[in-house]
């Protein structure tokens, strides 16, 4: 019976792992297409941001929609539909020619998106013991991570060949990983809750401090992800540096997520947290000083490790929260959706914003004291912040 368990276990972590790969992916690809596609729509920089913004604008007003979907129909259903959202709308951005349709198109890609992440999460967290919840919901994070590597390889090829050559093959991969999840089983039971549920939990210190735990690196990445090719441009990178650059950054993630995962259920889900918090507060306040491009690449490679320390943590902290308070793992991950979508259209939109009205070290300023005030309140309040699974951890600790 064990044996039998692991297997299952094994098939269900690399479903999921393909899953948000390929969301990824094709997230990711967007970057290498914006020239090629503002020269033939004739895009301004405020059309191509909103473009590029469509698809985390999606998965924010579908991470309700999806979390229900995984709490109601399962999370194996709301994978499916999250799959077929991806492909349909990923093989008709390769097609379409016209810019409404298209950032239509990346809308639907990050609706699917929500309801493939709410539905793997929440499939992983419940078939899963809860001892190696932060190494799952890690390699997950891994997977996506790598997802994000690969998707400007697709962009790049997608420039050199058409996109709709380039694009075709993501619905043989979305039928294909829906087979995938056909044949595997799933033990939990769904659930009657719906989006009222979700107010209760807004109300728990726990659940709301690991939404920000989610948040605040979000925000970080979207502000380095928008201002820190403009700066290494600034400072003499080529576009094969910045590249590089970024792909390193990635790297480290990728790598990391499943190590700092684990970390987190046998120390306790603060103990990386709170590392991430104080090395993201020094570089972060740092990032104006390079005056190389060389300095500040190694820098933001550097940013990239401590935000890394945050992601499974806290999302395998809103899963216990979520547990202790009878929530559903489906609308757990729909939190985790929403907390990681608004982050990311903060840092990115209004960052962006502010550090073109100001200057860029207004913006990165503001979020290390956000991120030093996080870890002081971290360290005066952190018996409140914790979950009854999260106490005991620190305690053995």
């Amino acid at each position: 019976m064990g044996a039998s368990t692991t297997s299952v276990e094994r098939r269900l972590v690399f479903l999921v792992g393909a899953v948000v790969f390929i969301d990824t992916m094709f997230y990711a690809a967007i970057a290498p297409l914006l020239p090629t596609l503002a020269h033939e729509l004739h895009l301004s920089k405020l059309s191509a941001g909103v473009m590029t913004a469509s698809y985390p604008l999606g998965t924010l007003l579908g991470s309700i929609p999806g979390g229900v979907l995984a709490s109601r129909a399962g999370p194996k259903r709301a994978v499916y539909v999250g799959l077929a959202l991806l492909g349909t709308s990923t093989l008709a951005f390769g097609f379409l020619h016209n810019e409404l349709l298209l950032d239509l198109a990346r809308f639907v890609e990050g609706v699917g998106g929500a309801c493939s992440w709410a539905g793997g999460l929440a499939w992983l967290v419940v078939e899963a013991p809860a001892s190696r919840r932060g190494a799952l919901i890690g390699g997950a994070l891994g997977a996506a991570i790598a997802g994000a590597l690969f998707g400007p390889l697709i962009g790049t090829l997608a420039t050199a060949i058409g996109r709709a050559a380039a694009f075709c093959g993501v619905v043989v991969c979305a039928l294909a990983l829906i087979v995938a999840a056909q044949r595997l089983p799933v033990a939990s039971a769904t659930s009657e809750q719906g989006a009222r549920a979700l107010g209760g939990a807004l109300r728990s210190r726990v659940v709301l401090a690991a939404m920000w735990l989610v948040t605040l690196p979000a925000v970080a990445s979207g502000l380095i992800n928008v201002l820190g090719p403009l700066r290494l441009h600034h400072l003499g990178a080529g576009a094969v540096a910045i590249g590089a650059a970024f792909l390193v950054a990635a790297g480290v993630e990728a790598v990391a997520s499943p190590i700092i995962g684990r970390v987190s259920d046998r120390r306790g889900r603060l103990v990386p947290v709170r590392a991430g918090l104080g090395v993201a507060t020094v570089l972060l306040a740092c990032f104006t000083l390079p005056r190389t491009a060389a300095a500040l690449a190694v820098l933001i490679v550097a940013i990239a490790a401590g935000l890394g320390a945050f992601w499974a943590p806290a999302m395998a902290m809103l899963s216990d929260a979520a547990e202790d308070r009878g929530l559903d793992q489906g609308l757990a991950a729909a939190l985790i959706n929403i907390a990681w979508a608004g982050g990311q259209i903060i840092g990115s939109g209004a960052g962006g914003g502010l550090a073109k009205a100001t200057s860029d070290g207004v913006p990165l300023t503001l979020t290390a004291a956000l991120c030093a005030a996080t870890l002081a309140l971290l360290a005066l309040h952190a018996r409140a912040a914790l979950g009854p699974q999260e106490a005991g951890r620190e305690t053995a600790a």
